[in-house]
């Protein structure tokens, strides 16, 4: 038995207030004063002082503002990479990455493509990437996604939604700061917040589940409940841990895999462009069949929060775009295995996914 030797996020700090340490702690790995630090911000943050008047720039340093609205693309990647190569002379001494998944994914992403030939969507698998990455730090200001934590970068590309998932892909550096979060709006907290709990859920209930893995899901799965069933905590402590339910949540898959939600959120997402947070929701709605207590429990903290999931996505579509979601969410195997076992394929069936996306 081959046991997979992964990597982890070498260095963390984690605390409120910890932003202010990014110039400290990215400044010892500036390779020259033409190589610059690339940071990537969610373009949210434009003209917010409270923000950018930390964010250290110095000498050719860049920032580049990115609209998190869309799901991150192989050719939003391949543009990126090439507009910093042809801006600057030298290799970047290392991008940071600010926001949301989205925006993490963006910085992962981009940091492994500028030591990598090709296209991404040529990385687009498991351990494709043959290259180490250029050093890359991630700065989440949303908790729930784990993409601060997880060894992949989920794309969409011209063929499929799948992340170049490899040893090159995690973080050096991750900075925790709960404050970052302070003004997420709260459909987007509960979106991004259930991504959390849906890992926990996928990965409990897998075929995969092992020791390690169970260990961070089950703390991530118990900082949740607390989070969104309790009403004990203040909104600083329900900041903190969340942050760090995310980190568990993200590092219960390492050993593990997601399973039946995910899958199908792809499918989604690559046809409609639907948000991962939001279209996990959206399908996991309808996963009792699979996820019975999971399904049961989510419904009690949607209701908790009054959210009020959107309805009738795939109300208007055709023949070919209900293939093609299902094309998607089918081809993503390790998922469906690790959610039903090895005969996974006796269960789901192309009329088995088309009745289930017909509910959404």
């Amino acid at each position: 038995m081959s046991y997979k030797n992964y990597p982890m996020v070498s260095r963390v700090v984690f605390g409120r207030g910890c932003f202010n340490q990014l110039a400290d702690i990215i400044s010892p790995k500036r390779l020259n004063t033409r190589a610059p630090f690339i940071f990537l911000v969610d373009d949210v943050f434009k003209g917010d002082a409270w923000l950018n008047s930390r964010i250290p720039l110095a000498y050719d340093d860049q920032l580049i503002y990115i609209s998190a609205e869309e799901e991150p693309k192989t050719s939003q990647v391949d543009e990126l990479v090439e507009q910093i190569i042809l801006t600057h002379k030298d290799r970047p001494s290392g991008i940071i990455g600010i926001g949301g998944g989205t925006l993490l994914d963006l910085a992962k992403a981009v940091a492994v493509m500028l030591t990598n030939e090709g296209e991404s969507r040529d990385y687009q698998g498991w351990d494709l990437v043959k290259n180490p990455a250029i050093y890359h730090v991630g700065v989440p200001t949303i908790s729930g996604t784990g993409a601060e934590v997880s060894r992949t970068t989920v794309l969409t590309g011209p063929e499929k939604k799948l992340g170049i998932n490899s040893d090159y892909t995690p973080f050096d550096q991750v900075i925790l700061d709960p404050e970052l979060t302070k003004d997420v709006p709260k459909e987007q907290w509960f979106y991004t917040g259930m991504d959390c709990y849906i890992h926990c859920i996928e990965s409990l209930n897998g075929t995969y589940l092992n020791a390690f893995s169970q260990s961070y899901g089950e703390k991530a799965f118990e900082l949740c409940k607390e989070i969104f069933l309790d009403n004990d905590l203040s909104e600083e402590e329900s900041q903190d841990k969340l942050m760090m339910a995310s980190w568990h949540g993200g590092m219960s898959i390492a050993y593990s895999q997601v399973g039946v939600a995910h899958a199908m959120s792809y499918g989604l997402s690559f046809l409609l462009g639907t948000k991962h947070g939001i279209g996990n929701c959206i399908v996991f709605d309808h996963l009792e069949e699979f996820y019975p207590e999971g399904v049961a429990l989510f419904k009690k903290m949607k209701k908790k929060f009054d959210i009020k999931l959107p309805q009738g996505l795939c109300a208007d579509l055709d023949e070919q775009q209900f293939d093609t979601m299902i094309d998607v969410a089918i081809s993503l195997e390790p998922l469906w295995e690790n959610a039903l076992g090895k005969n996974w394929k006796q269960t789901i069936t192309r009329e088995k996914l088309r009745a289930l996306y017909e509910k959404m």
